[in-house]
């Protein structure tokens, strides 16, 4: 009885240590991702390019990965780039970012968009479009400078709104970017700039 037990230990460790990939880089791919058809699982698909870890959108585009935390089933990955002379995010063509909803990954709530460029039609919206908006702080930033003294807006991502896409489009806001977890008081030296996307468990 002892001896079957130990088999089937190793033979369940030979089975999960052969189907966790290999670090892509510096960077350790935890299960159930899977950068290769040989290991993770493929429902949960990000990629390796170059040594580093990428998430593709549903359109296609990709974006790097910053961090995994597999505890919590979470990663988080870099906005896209805001063209400084037109204040356009880099993913404007693409309508921003998207995810596929037939994968098991969504956008989390602990993440506040910043919204730039935008029409007047923003104001009908619930989101903070005021003087004292996050996205003021962020206008005066680094990034942001380009998109200095246009129309923004912030707002934190919950249940109410599609937690699978973040959109930019001409006539609306043509640019955005993304901090997670983010409180009222941070300074934005403080800010930790991403987008934050969770992932269901596998069965």
């Amino acid at each position: 009885m002892v001896h079957a037990i130990v088999f089937l230990f190793i033979l369940v460790t030979q089975v999960s240590a052969y189907r966790v990939c290999p670090k892509c880089g510096k960077t350790k791919v935890p299960y159930p991702l899977s950068t290769d058809e040989n290991c993770g699982d493929p429902n949960y698909r990000i990629y390796c390019n170059d040594g580093v870890l990428e998430f593709m959108s549903a359109q296609g585009l990709y974006y790097k990965i910053l961090s995994i935390n597999p505890k919590a089933n979470k990663l988080v990955i870099k906005p896209s780039s805001i063209e400084e002379d037109t204040c356009y995010s880099s993913d404007l063509d693409q309508g921003g970012l998207s995810l596929d909803e037939s994968l098991p990954f969504n956008i989390s709530t602990r993440n506040t968009v910043m919204l730039f460029n935008c029409s007047d039609n923003i104001l009908l919206s619930p989101l903070n479009c005021s003087s004292s908006s996050f996205c003021r702080e962020f206008e005066e930033f680094g990034e942001g400078c380009g998109c200095r003294g246009t129309l923004c807006c912030h707002f934190l991502k919950d249940s109410s709104m599609t937690s699978h896409r973040i959109r930019v489009r001409v006539g609306g806001c043509t640019a955005y970017t993304c901090v997670v977890d983010k409180h009222a008081d941070d300074s934005i030296e403080s800010w930790n700039f991403g987008i934050e996307l969770q992932w269901l468990p596998p069965f």
